[in-house]
């Protein structure tokens, strides 16, 4: 039995209308197109769908079970055929961000909160564990935005500047290197170094610090989350080194200072890396948009007195 959709959806009309006349119009056909259409799946099916000597016109027992399919299957097409039109539009699609950066979380949830509300349609997740291979999985299709300060050249990836940050050294208020006003590589040979739980390469104070001086930390020590980290710094169990957007809410902590790395200190910039074809897909340029200017926003609230 070769059965189509516009099969149920005349079985559909028919039973709805209680007639072939009303459905014809419905369906906009003519009465003796749907007749022949019917006449031609009893054919394939072997059995009467409708018992025509009834008015209105009603199902037989084969027809009834047609029907229930027609129920179940012709409500999933048509939402399946709502999703294609808005994601041809603009209005859907698909946005899982990874991230290559641990703090990143603090201004991103923010951006991806107003993103949820203004496209409601568009399936929206974080994929944390692939943190580490996440630039691979965007080439891979397994997800749609990786959040970087490293750009590697790959092809049909576009990266999108989204801010400048500066790598900042957060010690105790009472440690020496203060009087000092900047931090040099060698400084941190005889400190304990709090990071986050990161690939080492993907950490600044070793890709762009450490590493090219040929310094190691006396000690480095892996700590979850920025609060528990800044009250080990604060006591005296180590140092380390955040962007200056993470400190800014901390500024006038008395127990914590800042350094600069370096006499001029040192500028790194975050981007969004996102396949080239999905650039000027609607929800994406605005997603952007919002990672551009809502982390500037919130700085200038922490700058605040």
């Amino acid at each position: 039995m070769h059965l189509e959709l516009r099969h149920l959806r005349s079985l559909r009309a028919i039973h709805e209308q209680g007639g072939l006349a009303r459905a014809a119009e419905v369906l906009n056909l003519t009465q003796s197109a749907l007749s022949h259409q019917i006449k031609a799946l009893e054919e394939q099916a072997g059995v009467e769908l409708f018992l025509r000597k009834t008015k209105p016109l009603r199902l037989s027992g084969a027809g009834m079970r047609l029907l229930r399919t027609a129920e179940q299957v012709l409500p999933m097409i048509a939402a399946a055929e709502a999703e294609f039109r808005a994601v041809e539009l603009g209005r859907a699609g698909r946005l899982h961000v990874a991230m290559e950066c641990h703090h990143c979380f603090d201004w991103l949830l923010p951006v991806l909160d107003q993103f949820r509300r203004a496209w409601p349609e568009v399936d929206l997740d974080i994929r944390t564990s692939l943190a580490l291979k996440a630039l691979p999985a965007l080439v891979r299709g397994q997800v749609d935005m990786v959040i970087s300060s490293d750009p590697e050249e790959m092809e049909g990836v576009a990266y999108q500047p989204l801010f400048d940050y500066a790598p900042t050294m957060v010690l105790a208020a009472n440690h020496p290197l203060i009087a000092k006003g900047y931090a040099e590589p060698q400084d941190f040979a005889d400190q304990t170094l709090i990071t986050y739980p990161m690939d080492r390469a993907r950490l600044d104070v070793f890709s762009q610090f450490l590493d090219p001086a040929g310094v190691e930390p006396a000690h480095h020590r892996v700590i979850e989350q920025t609060a528990v980290a800044l009250m080990l710094i604060a006591s005296g169990r180590g140092v380390a080194v955040m962007p200056d957007w993470v400190l800014r809410a901390h500024a006038a902590n008395p127990e914590l200072a800042m350094l600069p790395l370096g006499p001029q200190g040192m500028l790194r910039r975050l981007y969004a890396a996102v396949r080239s074809d999905d650039l000027n897909q609607p929800f994406m340029v605005h997603v952007l948009r919002l990672a551009r200017t809502e982390p500037m926003r919130m700085m200038r609230a922490l700058s605040q007195p």
